[in-house]
């Protein structure tokens, strides 16, 4: 019988740790305990703390290795006991899909571990598996939403027992910005858009004057969410997009067209049901093929790009912008202002032909 070797830890240059060790004349590498049924994953762990995590793991593996149990056993199936890169993204998907995104999210998801399991070759996930995934978008915008959310499988994956993340090597493509066009006829618009659907109208007025995400904030929107006078909102954290609790105001204008009902019953459908996720981006699509006063890159969220200006122009003030749209942090609403042309320097922040002189 061959001696059993003590497996040896290793460290690689990327601080990935890993067991080395042979069996029956083969070198066997671990990187982590799911061939003996080691419920132990040492790079899961901060990379300080990788060595220690890989030491328990190589006595563990030692013990099970002096009972005779080997990683070269075959299971039921007559295949290698080992689990491949594809099993593992798997796994994360399912994980995922567990937690509390939007169906938009979940579905992008979905896709991405369509794209990676379309080209994957017996399970094997390598960079050039992405490469030719990725290749097939040539808009770099989806190039980047798609290599994002495989990103995010690959990164669940190496923590469930995934030997390395191949999208590491693979680097985002440079976009160009999309500008949400703001309104400058809102008033008439909305009148436009009161004659063609109430919930629509009430929508729209709710996106601008709330300043509230329409899709999700303003679609699950309950009678209770209002203070007793109709005028604030309160959402707590899981119902919004920053993940914080949110006070937001609410403008007469607004107050005028609320009919307030049971508290339980949602503001759009009067039941304890919201409409479907898709409810105003279809009535959105439908009100577009017939308005006579809708512009080029007008969108549904042009009425909250809109309500954001009128609020930084009247305040100038960052921190009531950030708080009013409920942005995590300031660089959110930086950004948020560039994508909408404000134009931040004035005739006289410019360089004077005076100072050129003398």
């Amino acid at each position: 019988m061959d001696a059993i070797n003590y497996p040896k830890v290793v460290c690689r240059k990327d601080q990935k740790v890993y067991l080395d060790f042979r069996v029956e004349g083969k070198r066997i590498r671990l990187f982590n305990g799911k061939k003996f049924n080691i419920e132990l994953y040492p790079n899961s762990f901060p990379t300080n703390q990788r060595l220690n995590q890989a030491n328990i793991l190589a006595a563990q593996v030692y013990a099970k290795l002096l009972t005779g149990a080997s990683p070269l056993e075959r299971n039921t199936a007559g295949v290698l006991n080992n689990r491949t890169d594809l099993y593992y993204i798997k796994e994360a998907l399912n994980a995922k899909l567990k937690e509390d995104y939007s169906k938009n999210y979940k579905d992008g998801l979905k896709l991405a571990f369509r794209k990676i399991e379309e080209h994957s070759k017996s399970g094997e996930v390598t960079i050039k598996t992405i490469t030719s995934a990725l290749d097939t978008y040539t808009n770099n915008t989806y190039f980047n939403t798609v290599r994002r959310n495989m990103n995010t499988l690959c990164r669940k994956s190496v923590k469930l027992g995934m030997h390395k993340n191949p999208i590491e090597g693979i680097k985002r493509k440079k976009e160009k910005a999309t500008l949400h066009k703001a309104l400058n006829n809102t008033a008439e618009l909305l009148q436009e858009i009161r004659v063609f659907n109430t919930n629509l109208y009430l929508c729209c007025l709710m996106t601008y004057g709330c300043l509230l995400r329409p899709h999700r904030e303003l679609r699950e929107l309950k009678w209770e969410d209002f203070s007793d006078d109709l005028s604030i909102i309160k959402l707590s954290g899981h119902r919004n997009k920053s993940g914080r609790n949110r006070i937001v105001p609410v403008p007469y204008y607004v107050k005028e067209e609320l009919k307030i009902g049971e508290p339980q019953h949602n503001i759009f459908t009067g039941s304890n049901h919201a409409p479907n996720p898709d409810y105003f981006k279809t009535l959105w699509s439908r009100f577009k093929r017939v308005s006579l006063l809708l512009e080029k890159e007008q969108t549904l969220y042009s009425f909250r790009h809109t309500g954001a200006i009128e609020i930084y122009k009247r305040t100038g003030s960052l921190e009531k912008l950030k708080s009013a749209m409920g942005h995590s942090s300031i660089l959110v609403s930086l950004t948020y202002l560039r994508s909408l042309e404000i134009v931040e320097l004035k005739d006289y922040d410019m360089p004077r032909l005076n100072d050129l002189k003398g």
